[in-house]
């Protein structure tokens, strides 16, 4: 019989490595003696110069007023300050690494904000037989050491600066996921802080083992998102996957000169059928991501961008062709060979620093002929408020496809594009106009359906117009698991210590 490699054992994590970063106490048996105390806690009050900085992470609509920023840097300070909130009934909100879409964190009756900031080590955990990552860590932080580390990574979002803990409790995807799954495919384990009926805080590690009794609460944290249940402060993976060595990252752009109506609905079309040709798991336009950005006419034109391994470039090659049939414009294709890694750190923030507003929707067939033409009208729309408005539209499924609906806890297995509404702008004058064209936009697409996508939306893209115009929005969210992501909040947050306009509600409510 052959004997597994090292690299094997490595990947099914059961391999303790040189490249251990030092982690927070809570995991100290896996660190080496000499690491250093963690940062923290530090506490950050309105006239400290700190302050600026720690309410202001993302979005611009949103600016927080919390009376303290607690900064930490282990689980035990975690502990200490959710419990420093429920004595003194203070209402808490957490931030990771990154930013949100939505005011969560920045809703005026936070009054505590618990900044994960001293919670950023990745490293292999012998005890757990699986790769660490703290929730307080970036996207590109945690591809960084893992690759180098150990060789493997996160299929998740193509963002670094987006940060780990929220994007992986949502599912997690990114341009890797249609060959591997979803960021929380691989969650063999969480570390959450949970406030129990007595309002006791404490630390729980749940695993996905059949036999733990705290298994619920890990597989809540695989596609609910943030803010729910505690404040997580660690994930642990198992059965990470190898990337390629090199990927083709490309850029395609079809320029809006030249381009009618006719051009536009044949492009947008033309993608959402390749789409669904080669959403099946098998399908082998798996190995191939991509989006295909539909801007308005200032931007120039429409952008297909994303990546490949070196190996497959031939479906790129195809893709182009397949997209540009019967649009009328010759596209110009750009496109470099990179190693894996630094094609990957080299992306953007979602806009950090602009006033921003988000939608999503996900889809099991290409638009319908009257979905093109109503995006063609909104997006060639005069409206000055806007810096961008875009239309993005994602390739979807394969390897996602592969996990039964309830499985996990993210319950969209069964789609092919997934589409991302974005407008962007810089004057708080311009906020109404701004607001006004995405929601009518959103709203015109789906008219078919009551406003709302038929096929649900993601909830790493937040959304609270959702709430606010449907009733049915734990559904388009969560699908069938809504009702068991209730029972987890019953038993995991009984006191409701955690919630924000989109978590999951107490049962009865």
């Amino acid at each position: 019989m052959n004997q597994p490699s090292r690299r094997d054992l490595l990947r099914a994590g059961a391999v303790t490595s040189a490249a251990v970063l030092c982690p927070s106490p809570a995991s100290a048996s896996a660190a080496p003696t000499d690491c250093p105390p963690p940062l923290g806690p530090v506490r950050v009050v309105p006239d400290d110069p700190r302050y600026a900085d720690l309410v202001r992470r993302g979005n611009r609509r949103f600016v927080g007023t919390p009376d303290e920023v607690r900064v930490v840097g282990s689980t035990e300070q975690v502990v200490s300050a959710v419990q420093d909130a429920v004595r003194t009934g203070r209402r808490v909100a957490v931030r990771g690494g990154g930013h949100g879409f939505e005011g969560f964190v920045d809703d005026p009756a936070v009054r505590m904000v618990i900044d994960l900031s001293g919670l950023t080590a990745v490293y292999h955990d012998p005890r757990r037989y699986g790769f660490a990552v703290e929730a307080g860590a970036t996207l590109g932080e945690a591809y960084r050491r893992l690759f180098l580390g150990w060789g493997v990574t996160i299929p998740g979002g193509s963002c670094p600066g987006v940060g780990v803990g929220g994007h992986v409790a949502g599912g997690g995807y990114g341009r890797l996921s249609r060959l591997h799954g979803l960021a929380a495919d691989h969650l063999s384990a969480i570390e959450v802080v949970v406030v129990d009926r007595g309002g006791t805080a404490r630390a729980v590690v749940a695993t996905r083992e059949p036999t733990d009794p705290h298994r619920d609460l890990w597989w809540a944290h695989t596609g609910a998102g943030g803010g729910t249940f505690g404040v997580v402060t660690r994930y642990w993976f198992r059965s990470l996957p190898t990337p390629p060595a090199r990927v083709v990252d490309f850029t395609v752009t079809w320029p809006w000169a030249g381009m009618d109506e006719a051009g536009f609905c044949r492009l947008a079309g033309n993608f959402g059928r390749w789409c669904a040709r080669n959403s099946a798991p098998d399908s082998r336009g798996r190995h191939l991501y991509g989006e295909l950005l539909l801007f308005r006419p200032q931007a120039g034109g429409h952008t297909l961008a994303g990546q490949v391994p070196h190996g497959s470039r031939h479906l790129l090659d195809e893709l182009v062709v397949a997209l540009g049939d019967g649009v009328g414009v010759t596209p110009t294709v750009s496109a470099q060979t990179l190693p894996w890694l630094a094609a990957t750190l080299h992306g953007d923030d979602d806009g950090k620093g602009w006033r921003l507003k988000v939608k999503s929707a996900f889809h099991r067939t290409p638009l319908t002929d009257r979905q093109l033409r109503v995006a063609y009208r909104h997006l060639t729309r005069a409206d000055d408020s806007l810096l961008t408005g875009s239309l993005s539209l994602n390739t979807y499924g394969g390897a996602i496809n592969a996990v039964p609906p309830t499985a996990t806890a993210a319950s969209h297995r069964d789609t092919s594009m997934l589409l991302f509404y974005l407008a962007g702008w810089a004057d708080p004058a311009a906020d109404t106009a701004a607001m006004a064209w995405i929601r009518e936009f959103y709203r015109d697409m789906y008219a078919d359906t009551g406003g709302v996508p038929p096929h649900g939306a993601y909830i790493n893209y937040p959304d609270v117009d959702l709430r606010t115009d449907t009733r049915a929005w734990p559904a388009l969210y969560h699908g069938p698991n809504y009702p068991r992501l209730q029972q987890v909040k019953a038993r995991w947050d009984p006191r409701d210590v955690f919630h924000h306009d989109l978590s999951v509600r107490p049962p009865g409510r």
